[in-house]
């Protein structure tokens, strides 16, 4: 009798619960595939910046051409980056070409550079600091010499016409001398603190940070 009883107890004997070692790392995977997952990138007005900036290294134009990579972005504005928007903005960068491949840094480049690293570039412009010479940080080259000439247009020879020679390349040494030789040129013998040549300093300083 105490037998059979003492089988009937081990049947109807709570679950027991799960190890705390198993529990400790399912909690740890779970927090682990969280924080890896990638944050999907919005087309909002920092986006749409950088596309504008990237057009005008290949207009010369103050002002986005209709139909252009640019006008393609606002018609998406506020909307999940995705192939499709990538999609109209190549046909938009097309249009301002007249090349079937997309221009090394243009509108295209920078659109599939943040939708591979997909990661938003909300909050006042804090994106991923990659220590290439890509079309967000031309663009910052292009801001500089503007304040040194006082012209829209970027001059012949100048840091960001070198610059542009090296679109899409790392930092390099020889990289920075050319752009430091086209800062000398617009100034006519000496760099300028916070110009060109120190804009690309900087970033190279943050990759690597």
């Amino acid at each position: 009798m105490s037998a059979k009883l003492l089988r009937i107890g081990k049947l109807i004997s709570p679950a027991r619960t799960a190890s705390p070692i198993l529990a400790s790392q399912f909690h740890h995977y779970i927090r682990t595939f969280t924080s890896s997952r990638k944050v999907a990138a919005i087309v909002d007005s920092d986006f749409i910046s950088r596309i504008t900036a990237a057009e005008k290294l290949i207009t010369k134009q103050d002002q986005p051409v209709k139909r252009g990579p640019t006008a393609e972005a606002q018609r998406h504005a506020g909307q999940t980056l995705n192939s499709q928007i990538l999609h109209d903005i190549t046909t938009g960068e097309r249009l301002i070409t007249g090349q079937d491949s997309p221009v090394s840094g243009g509108p295209t480049s920078i659109a599939q550079q943040i939708l591979t690293q997909g990661s938003g570039i909300s909050g006042g412009g804090t994106g991923q600091h990659s220590g290439v010479l890509d079309g967000e940080t031309i663009s910052k080259i292009a801001e500089k010499e503007k304040k040194i000439t006082g012209q829209e247009q970027p001059a012949r020879g100048g840091p960001t016409a070198r610059a542009q020679q090296h679109a899409n390349e790392p930092i390099t040494s020889a990289a920075l001398h050319d752009i430091t030789e086209g800062e000398k040129k617009v100034t006519g013998g000496d760099r300028v603190k916070g110009g060109p040549t120190s804009t690309v300093q900087s970033e190279l300083a943050k990759s690597r940070s």
